[in-house]
């Protein structure tokens, strides 16, 4: 992963709604673009939050009466995908110029070396999943149902989803790592009953005593120093913490959230 043509920083984030999640991420990005910097942030979610892929059709299909019962908040990825719940988990975000890989595939596949590197660090037995016999289709499904090929597996089971996004000479690929299975919570706020999504790997299964937030934080700020020895903390500025300001109330508007 190391590119001594990019200058690589760091990020541990605070617990924060799933607006202020996607708008870092999404201005991360923008910065990426600006400067020609790459950024790996890690960070959590303050409640449990369901993820919409950017282009999913979601309206009128999950029931936000039940959801608030419940403490369920929806936001909208700038990524694809399926809907995703987080929580109990620790969630990565890269955000670098294209220069760091000119393919998605190579992108992804790079991304997925510092996530094994510091996965294996903790103890766990992860590896990459074996191409699929047949293309998951897009639909209301949760996104750890089941592996597509190059993912990160565990004892037979999706451990790590992951997308990503490419625009104007950027790219940001985010994911959760599971630390419990909260995603058959998607079928409770549901208006149509979905088959039972089959348990997903987590690290409190796979790991004894179960890894801490900021332990798994450290593992992959370390992998990224073996890949990348130059990095360095990043010192959010002006400019970032203006384009943040500015995505949060895109990425908190409903007529986003909402949009298919």
């Amino acid at each position: 992963m190391a590119d001594h043509r990019i200058r690589w920083q760091h990020l541990v984030s605070a617990p924060l709604p799933g607006a202020a999640n996607m708008a870092w991420d999404d201005a991360l990005m923008a910065r990426a673009r600006r400067t020609g910097h790459a950024v790996l942030r890690v960070y959590a979610w303050q409640s449990p939050t369901l993820s919409l892929g950017r282009n999913q059709a979601a309206r009128d299909a999950y029931d936000t009466d039940a959801a608030a019962r419940l403490g369920v908040e929806f936001v909208r990825r700038p990524t694809g995908g399926r809907a995703l719940l987080h929580w109990h988990e620790v969630t990565y975000s890269v955000t670098a110029p294209d220069a760091f890989d000119a393919t998605l595939r190579g992108a992804y596949d790079r991304i997925n070396a510092l996530l094994l590197h510091a996965l294996r660090e903790l103890g766990v037995p992860a590896h990459l999943a074996a191409p699929a016999k047949r293309t998951i289709a897009p639909g209301l499904a949760p996104c750890f149902d089941q592996p597509s090929a190059g993912e990160i597996v565990a004892n037979g089971a999706k451990l790590v989803g992951s997308a990503q996004w490419r625009a104007d000479g950027a790219l940001l690929q985010h994911g959760s790592i599971l630390v419990e299975d909260d995603q058959p919570l998607i079928g409770q706020v549901l208006r149509r009953p979905q088959p039972a999504p089959p348990p997903a790997a987590t690290l409190a299964r796979l790991v004894t005593p179960t890894p801490a937030f900021h332990d798994v934080a450290a593992k992959l700020v370390d992998a990224l120093r073996v890949l990348s020895p130059d990095t360095a903390p990043l010192e959010p500025d002006a400019e970032l913490e203006r384009d943040v300001r500015a995505a949060t109330a895109r990425y908190a508007d409903p007529e986003w959230t909402w949009r298919r």
